[in-house]
């Protein structure tokens, strides 16, 4: 088990992507704490881990609110003895699909200052008790929004852009504390939009102002990559794992491009 020994916080786990990160982490022994807005959706989750035997907490709150993230990884902390694994895919809803040049400045910045916030909040709690053990893996997730200049992302694709700078320059400050950091730049996941996750009505809405059906923008999107296709779920599980593993010992700073190829570099 590439994970045994580890304490592995998901926040967003209750989502698409959250919920199979947090069951390929707990297949592979790590301990689980997963985070969430809706409790009834966690407790899905922790049904699902608990069934093939994996080890899963969850907890409700807003990872908006810097103290709710500190008293949650304190009493991790003071129960598990440390915090090995942090990775942050939460997700909320926002507007894609129409141009900057008409689009109000709250549309805009909304997502940028929510997921950095956010980010910003679990990455450095989480480093500052990683520190102090000397040894952790800190997750971030983008899309290949960060580098696309024509995909109508609004300030999401700005969003994902500042992400992966952030992780870059945590991954600086804290590599001579022998913290890895690291972000997954996954594309769009079909099994997630479709599963009814926050994507579903980002792309739906997004699909609707360029005036196309939401197969029509996800086809679209597969015959635009590399591989002709569009990550699984299972895909970036699996890559998070090998990631916040010792097999991935030498990664830090930087992006895993899991888009099949939508994007090169």
């Amino acid at each position: 088990m590439l994970l045994l020994h580890n304490n592995a916080v998901v926040y967003g786990g209750s989502g698409a992507i959250g919920s199979a990160v947090a069951k390929a982490f707990a297949q592979e022994g790590a301990k689980v704490f997963i985070v969430g807005r809706k409790h009834d959706k966690l407790e899905n989750v922790v049904t699902q881990i608990e069934s093939f035997g994996g080890y899963v907490e969850a907890a409700s709150f807003d990872t908006l609110e810097d103290e709710s993230v500190e008293n949650h990884l304190a009493n991790i902390v003071e129960r598990m003895g440390s915090i090995d694994i942090s990775f942050n895919c939460t997700g909320v809803y926002h507007v894609q699909g129409a141009p900057l040049a008409v689009m109000r400045l709250e549309d805009f910045t909304f997502p940028i200052t929510t997921y950095l916030t956010s980010n910003f909040n679990t990455s450095t709690a989480a480093a500052r008790y990683m520190v102090k053990a000397n040894r952790g893996v800190i997750l971030t997730i983008s899309t290949p929004g960060a580098l696309m200049s024509n995909g109508y992302a609004g300030g999401f694709g700005v969003a994902c852009a500042a992400i992966e700078g952030l992780t870059r320059q945590l991954a600086g400050e804290l590599g001579p504390s022998n913290i890895r950091v690291i972000c997954l730049r996954p594309d769009a996941i079909p099994e997630a939009v479709y599963a009814g996750s926050h994507s579903r009505e980002v792309f739906m809405n997004r699909a609707g102002l360029m005036g196309m059906s939401l197969n029509e923008l996800l086809e679209g999107s597969q015959n635009g990559t590399l591989l002709q296709r569009s990550p699984t779920l299972q895909e970036v599980a699996n890559a998070a794992v090998f990631l916040a593993s010792d097999k991935a010992s030498a990664f830090t700073a930087t992006v895993a491009n899991l888009s099949c190829g939508s994007v090169v570099g």
